[in-house]
Parts: C-alpha cells; structure tokens; sequence
C-alpha cells in the first residue's frame, strides 16, 4: 500500500501519495474527481459558500467563465463530501464574504474527514471586490482572524495562496502562526513559475506545503519536492492529459521504492533547502554551505556538533574510505559517488535506509534552526 509507503500525516488526515488534483472553479467537483481516485487528495471546488459569492459567481458565468453556482451552497457541499466519499483523501476549496460560511462548511469537511481549503487565491474581480480570494492576501490580519476561528472547529485546514502578491515569507509565518496545517501555494509569476517562492516557504516554516503551477511531468514534480513540497498538485495539465495522475503517481511511487526519500532537497551547492543540511561535508573550506549555516542561525561549530551527536549509534556512523570517514558527511545517494557507495556496500546498508536515515538527520538539524 502507498500509504505505508509514504507516510504522509496531516492531522486525521492521510494522503496516500504526494500527488494531488488541484480544484478548478466549474470543474472539478465529485464527478470529474471520480475519474482520479488515484491522485492522493483531490481538491473539489472552489465552492462558494453564500449568496454574496454565489451572485458574483452568476457575474462571471454571464461573461464567460465557469464557476459552480447554488442557491443552497451548504446542502450543496454536504452532498458532494458525500458523493466523493472513499474516492481518496478529498479536501474543499471554498469561498465566502464572511467567517460564519466557513466555520459551517469546517464542521461538514470534518464530519466528513475532509480537509478545509481558504481560498485566498481567487483574482476575479467580482470575488475581489467582496473581500474573498486574493483579497485575503491583502489583508492579512483578517484572514488570521479566520484561520484561528475556522481551527476552533478541529478541521484540517489548508490556505491556497498566491505567491509575488505580497511577501510571501511573512505571509506564510502569519498562516503558521494562526495555526493553518497547511500552505498550497501556486507559485505563479510574472514570468512563469516561480520554484524559489516553494524554498523561501519551506526554509521559514514548518507547514505542509503543496506547490502548484506548471505540473505537467515527474521533472517539474521533482523540481518542486527537491525544493521543499510536500505535495505537488495539478490543475490544467488534468483536463490536457487525463492519465497524468497515474503517470505522476507510478514515477513518484517507483522513486521512493528505490530512494525513499521522494522530495529530498538538492544540495545546499545546487540551490538546495535548508533540510539539505543532511548532505552536507565538514565546512572545512569555502562554500555554499557557510550561507546556509548563516542563514539557519547555527555555527560551524554547532553544526558539526549536531550532526555528530545523531550520528552516534547509528548506521551512518561509520564510512572508512570516506570523504571524512564517516557517511554523516556524505551525499545524496542520487549522485554518483564510489566511496560513498562501498561505505555502504561494508555496512550493508541500503540505499532506501541509508536515505530514511538521512531525512532523519535533517528533521533534527532542523530543530535546531532559527526560524
């Protein structure tokens, strides 16, 4: 089962896999997601929880966009949590003019085991207008307002972002800080796709982060997981290539078989996270390394320390023939290294434990940066 496979937890809630279908207002509702029970979650919506939402709705169907409209939006969301049951881990992107909507729809995702997803990621000006959507952004102290109120319910709570709309580091510490699981943010920009937004996030917090925008191969996935994504989800790239979901989920399942680490970060030398702490050597000599130390608030010297204090008792110990004499300081086993990889060979270590104990080692160095 994928599901042990990966491990993944939010809360109550447990995507078997890291691949997600993202929502799609006027499309992606319980029927289409039917066709992609094999996707990890899947994201219904964006569903509009109030008359406000819904007439600005009807404004932007009459000129040409599509939108899911109803005159009994609470009914209507109870029935599609329901109708979508069993297919996988669902989630509901959902919009509204006031708190009250969202606390009510909270309560049904709950019920339901599903995830709550704000949108505060709708630029339609007739959304905007109203408060809702990107105009969350805009004001942040508002929409912290709501994620406090919204977590009182016990729900699952995901935030769909924006990224170059406002500072997106600050923007990301506000969510955590109110106490958002999760930040799904589409790393749009002006020019395209805009991977350093998905670090900045990941090297600031510590919430689940799913990256969106130009998902149309394993590449790309792996361009946003080796940059700190915890989920990838795909939007677009669905409605071009139905099977892409299947495709990205037996890439993503076979990459963990043989790595088991599917969103390990590039080296700190080749623009790598934080979490790539884990890979790093002595810092003996000038290198990208002292940067990232500087940023992560911690030493040389603590460094050294920290890795060496996990390190003890453990199969990474020991690494004769070694850059260092210990694989604590070796890489990741996706670059080719025959030291490393006899170390390995004399311990008999795999390269999937090897690589488990490695995002260990990073989950503790982590403790100890400044965020």
């Amino acid at each position: 089962m994928t599901e042990k496979l990966f491990d993944i937890k939010i809360g109550y809630a447990s995507p078997k896999n890291p691949i997600a279908v993202a929502s799609m207002a006027g499309i992606t509702d319980s029927k289409f997601a039917n066709g992609f029970a094999n996707a990890g979650l899947i994201i219904l919506g964006g569903y509009n929880l109030d008359k406000p939402t819904n007439e600005a709705a009807r404004k932007e169907v009459e000129r040409g966009r599509t939108e899911f409209i109803s005159d009994k939006p609470l009914e209507f969301l109870k029935s599609e949590l329901a109708a979508a049951k069993g297919y996988t881990t669902i989630a509901v992107n959902v919009r509204a003019a006031s708190i009250e909507p969202f606390l009510e729809a909270a309560v049904l995702a709950k019920e339901h085991g599903a995830i709550l997803e704000l949108n505060a990621h709708c630029r339609q000006p007739e959304m905007v207008e109203l408060g809702a959507g990107e105009a969350l952004l805009k004001d942040i102290p508002r929409l912290c307002e709501y994620i406090k109120e919204i977590k009182k319910t016990g729900v699952v709570l995901s935030v769909k972002t924006r990224a170059n709309v406002v500072n997106d580091v600050e923007l990301a510490k506000a969510i955590e800080k109110a106490g958002a699981d999760i930040i799904h943010i589409d790393a749009m920009h002006p020019q395209g796709m805009d991977i350093g937004v998905i670090k900045r996030v990941r090297n600031s917090t510590n919430l689940f982060i799913i990256g969106n925008n130009s998902i149309t191969d394993f590449e790309s996935a792996r361009e946003m997981f080796s940059h700190g994504a915890d989920m990838v989800s795909v939007a677009r790239a669905v409605r071009k290539n139905p099977r892409i979901i299947d495709q990205l989920v037996f890439e993503v399942t076979s990459f963990q078989s043989m790595t088991g680490w599917y969103n390990a970060p590039k080296h700190i030398c080749g623009g790598g996270d934080l979490r790539a702490l884990a890979f790093c050597c002595l810092p003996v000599k000038p290198c990208a390394l002292h940067g990232a130390l500087r940023q992560a608030g911690i030493s040389a010297e603590e460094f050294m320390k920290i890795k060496t204090d996990f390190a003890r008792k453990t199969p990474i110990e020991y690494g004769e023939g070694t850059c260092f004499g210990s694989m604590t300081w070796c890489c990741k086993i996706t670059k080719p290294c025959f030291l490393r990889d006899s170390a390995l060979e004399s311990s008999g270590l795999s390269d999937v434990e090897y690589m488990r104990i490695k995002k260990r080692l990073s989950e503790y160095i982590l403790k100890h940066v400044k965020k």
